[in-house]
């Protein structure tokens, strides 16, 4: 990937990270400010993920294995999801502030809903921790002109999806479209730019 958008004109660089381990944020700020300068754009889009239920059940619709809910799936789901998330966007903030920073943005991704995620009910958890985190973050740093807005993107082919789901998200009434990986990139990058200004403290449902 980094050599491809080299090969594009592109500026890039691959950091190696676990961010179940706290210490690794200041590190990756780090290596990002030394490539590429003072770091204005935060894109939360790291995941953990698990297929995990309270149900008996063995398999999802999908046929996928599911597991029951266990303190290590929760841990290592949240550690991820959501704890890895608030602390890069409180780094992000300290440093912004540091600097007197006035222009900043913040992008969190997210799934499942209000309902909660069947099927995936750890990740469902920990990513609606994430996008409560991001709406925290546009209210208290508005004000340092830093906007905070979360992306629900549709299912998204990158390479998991079967004949199977798209199946169902033609059967189904909630969902309209199977993404590209781009179309999810063009909401971010819009959310990104300076067009973006006054638009903060979202969750912008692709469908």
């Amino acid at each position: 990937m980094v050599a491809a958008i080299l090969a594009d004109g592109g500026q890039a660089a691959g950091v190696e990270a676990d961010l179940s381990d706290p210490d690794v944020i200041p590190r990756l700020f780090d290596a990002a400010e030394s490539h590429f300068g003072p770091v204005e754009i935060l894109v939360n889009n790291a995941s953990g993920w698990a297929a995990d239920t309270f149900a008996p059940l063995d398999r999802d619709p999908f046929d996928r294995r599911l597991s029951p809910i266990t303190p290590s799936i929760i841990n290592r789901l949240m550690s991820v999801d959501a704890r890895a998330a608030a602390l890069l966007i409180a780094e992000f903030a300290r440093r912004h502030g540091a600097r007197q920073g006035t222009w900043g943005r913040i992008i969190g991704l997210t799934s499942g809903g209000p309902m909660g995620f069947p099927g995936e009910v750890s990740y469902g958890a920990a990513k609606a921790a994430q996008v409560n985190y991001t709406m925290s973050a546009a209210l208290e740093l508005g004000r340092y002109g830093i906007t905070a807005n979360v992306v629900y993107p549709p299912i998204t082919d990158t390479g998991w999806v079967t004949d199977q789901v798209r199946a169902f998200v033609q059967s189904d009434p909630d969902h309209f479209h199977v993404a590209a990986p781009g179309d999810v990139a063009e909401v971010i990058a819009f959310l990104a730019s300076d067009l973006a200004a006054m638009v903060t403290g979202n969750v912008i449902q692709m469908r």
